[in-house]
């Protein structure tokens, strides 16, 4: 999808100098920034979510159940 964006000269010459000196187009790391922006608004969505990226929705899923079950499984008496 296009749109038109209006943001500060300055920030404009910045996003482009960084995404230049990444030897990514301007488009991709926009599109990546606000990825990973949108990811740390999330509920729920930081922690160890972070590491995986661009895991499947599937893999996340597993690994959400084991780690629930494992979790469940710790005594707090015995943790301290």
């Amino acid at each position: 999808m296009k749109m038109t964006l209006e943001i500060p000269d300055d920030l404009y010459r910045q996003t482009k100098a960084t995404a230049a000196l990444r030897g990514e187009s301007l488009k991709d790391f926009v599109t990546e920034a606000l990825k990973v922006y949108l990811e740390r608004q999330v509920p729920g969505q930081g922690g160890w979510r972070s590491v995986f990226g661009k895991a499947r929705q599937e893999d996340v899923e597993a690994i959400d159940a084991i780690t629930t079950t494992e979790l469940e499984r710790i005594d707090p008496d015995e943790w301290r």
